[in-house]
């Protein structure tokens, strides 16, 4: 057993602790509450225990998924929203590993979807006032490209000021939320612009499009770059409509719906005259949502057909590169590297063998296996700037399993995961390098040495 959980919310007092929800249902209303349904899908047979990160670090049942379903059957079944729900809701990292474990089938990812969206409308009052204006700034921010654009130079002055060293304790003591944007903040480097159109090499096998996100298009542009690089010499034309923003991953898995919904609508249109075959995502929680679509604007005249044929088309980069035949030569990367699969990649897209494939056709690449593999490294959307003491636990964790692999290189497919690994990493001195997957394979396309990706 690790350390005691901590008190994620703080003080619980204040009003809606008691009595009926409202309209007298509850703690959920009337709009896309839990479907009792799913919720009675689970047998509590215990599979998922082992495989949620809150149980494994605390053991506390309330705190595992069969444990928070029973808390939403309570809810349906006329109990208020009360503060205990919010705690345990709002700990959920939101993985999706029970969703692999259960045997039952049951779907978990929805269920915990549609009460965090209750949560939001019913149970805010429940959290403290400065989780409040967190989560209010976090989301006045990284869904927005532009504002984290006017960011960076004042992150790239700090970053060459050397105030780290004194600025950090310092956070340390005062906020760990800070501490940690702090310190996962990748250094920032040149921006790299993309091209909307980018013709294939050689024969034209696919025309696809290209989402560039908002974390990644800001903190790793070079991720962007190297995949239109790859898609382009594997023979895909690569659009990259100039005015889209954010798919809505970080709302929708936060349940600020409206938000996320919008957010989705948006990229759809932004998309609409593309004309492609598929929609790529290089990054895991944009790919998992976007593929979600259809079930997200069902409702939605305008959007629900064309939110349907969107998901269809999406992808995760690995998909479409293991679903194209490899026609661009290789060159050797005699590399031991350890492959990290993001949750929302392995868990809610079931993509797995994928990445492994596109690895596999690098010459002298060799790929470790990672323990605990199936196990989240704490990142997990805002997981970490809102529960920054359990995710840097699992981030601990994480770090130490790599480690363990004699690995050269960390390798992984979400900008998430790579903050939050990199820093585990350099918190326990271990001078190991990240790449994003798509990186490795530019450099063995383009012929570059080692000493580009561990440098």
């Amino acid at each position: 057993m690790t350390e005691a959980k901590p008190d994620l919310l703080g003080s619980f007092d204040g009003p809606g602790s008691d009595g009926p929800g409202i309209d007298g249902q509850g703690a959920f209303d009337a709009h896309r509450p839990p479907a009792r349904e799913l919720v009675d899908d689970c047998v509590h047979c215990g599979f998922c225990l082992p495989a949620c990160p809150t149980y494994s670090l605390w053991g506390e049942e309330m705190d595992s998924p069969r444990g928070r379903i029973h808390l939403m059957k309570q809810g349906l079944e006329g109990e208020p929203m009360s503060a205990s729900l919010v705690q345990h809701v709002d700990a959920c990292l939101g993985c999706m590993a029970c969703v692999t474990a259960c045997p039952s089938g049951v779907q978990y990812d929805k269920l915990v979807e549609a009460t965090r969206q209750q949560v939001e409308r019913r149970g805010a009052e429940h959290r403290t006032r400065g989780q409040r204006l967190l989560r209010s700034a976090i989301f006045a921010v990284f869904p927005r490209p532009e504002r984290l654009r006017r960011v960076l130079p004042l992150l790239a002055a700090y970053q060459r000021s050397g105030l780290s060293r004194l600025v950090r304790p310092v956070l340390a003591r005062m906020s760990p939320t800070l501490a940690t944007m702090e310190a996962i903040a990748p250094p920032v480097g040149p921006r790299i612009p993309v091209p909307s159109l980018v013709p294939a090499v050689g024969e034209r096998r696919m025309t696809v499009g290209l989402l560039l996100g908002c974390v990644q298009r800001e903190f790793y542009p070079g991720v962007n770059a190297a995949t239109v690089r790859v898609l382009a010499a594997e023979g895909c034309a690569v659009v990259v409509p100039p005015d889209q923003g954010c798919c809505g991953a970080l709302s929708v898995h936060a349940g600020r719906e409206a938000e996320g919904l919008d957010y989705a609508r948006a990229l759809i249109d932004a998309f609409a005259d593309a004309r492609v075959e598929r929609i790529v995502a290089n990054s895991a929680g944009c790919g998992s949502t976007m593929k979600d679509y259809a079930d997200l604007l069902v409702d939605d005249p305008e959007y629900a057909e064309r939110a349907a044929a969107f998901a269809d088309r999406t992808r995760d980069v690995s998909e479409v590169l293991a679903e194209l035949e490899p026609v661009a030569p290789r060159h050797p990367l005699p590399l031991n590297v350890a492959y990290h699969d993001a949750c929302h990649l392995r868990h809610a897209q079931g993509v797995k063998a994928q990445p492994r494939a596109v690895l596999a056709t690098i010459p002298g690449l060799v790929v470790k296996d990672i323990a605990e593999g199936d196990m989240c490294c704490g990142s997990a959307g805002i997981y970490n700037l809102t529960n920054p003491e359990p995710a840097r636990e699992l981030g601990d964790r994480k770090a130490a399993h790599v480690a363990a692999t004699g690995a050269e290189l960390l390798v992984t497919s979400n900008p998430g995961c790579l903050l939050q690994i990199t820093d585990a990493l350099s918190r326990q001195g271990r001078a190991m390098p990240t790449a994003h997957l798509v990186l490795v394979l530019d450099a063995s396309l383009r012929g570059a040495g080692l000493e580009e990706l561990l440098g």
